[in-house]
């Protein structure tokens, strides 16, 4: 059996997915420092209403994911995604150094409209890294296949457990390095 390095979060769409994400990364900061790079996504609301997806990197790169104003070939709902952004930003940022923590929010629809980017997550899912990310619920066949790797863990976050996910993920990051 394959040491389960890659720890995942699914869920309901406002969950808090990204919110544990964005917890465990501030906790890789805390000493000892565990490096990391790679990407989160955050809703962008006008007056309230959504109006697209960022993706932000940890290094402090962002562009859209997909808005409503982006014209493209690829859509899912009323966004318009942004396969450019997803190639020039979120895969640069998953390249998988040294002994860092992977970042990854998320393998869902949008990002996958991007076989750039389905092969950029395999290198990361298959290196000897940590990878801490967010996976869609459902999915098509590629999706389907990374829940089902011997190498992979995945954990719902729900009300009831999205404020304990963060230490809990941060002492299984401690117990692989």
């Amino acid at each position: 059996m394959k040491k389960r390095k890659n720890i995942f979060l699914s869920g309901a769409p406002s969950s808090g997915k990204t919110t544990v994400i964005k917890k465990v990364v501030a906790g890789l900061n805390i000493p000892p420092n565990r490096p990391a790079n790679g990407f989160y996504t955050e809703e962008e609301r006008t007056e309230g209403k959504r109006t697209g997806f960022t993706i932000n990197t940890l290094d402090g790169k962002k562009g859209y994911l997909a808005h409503k104003d982006i014209r493209s070939a690829f859509r899912v709902g009323s966004y318009g995604v942004s396969i450019e952004n997803i190639e020039s930003i979120a895969v640069p940022s998953i390249t998988p150094r040294n002994n860092h923590v992977i970042t990854l929010d998320e393998i869902g629809k949008m990002e996958c409209f991007s076989g750039v980017f389905k092969d950029a997550a395999l290198k990361a899912l298959d290196s000897p890294n940590i990878v801490i990310g967010t996976i869609t619920r459902g999915g098509d066949d590629f999706i389907k296949s990374i829940k089902s790797r011997g190498d992979i863990e995945i954990h719902e976050v729900t009300v009831k457990n999205r404020d304990l996910l963060p230490d809990l993920i941060l002492k299984k990051v401690a117990g692989l390095l």
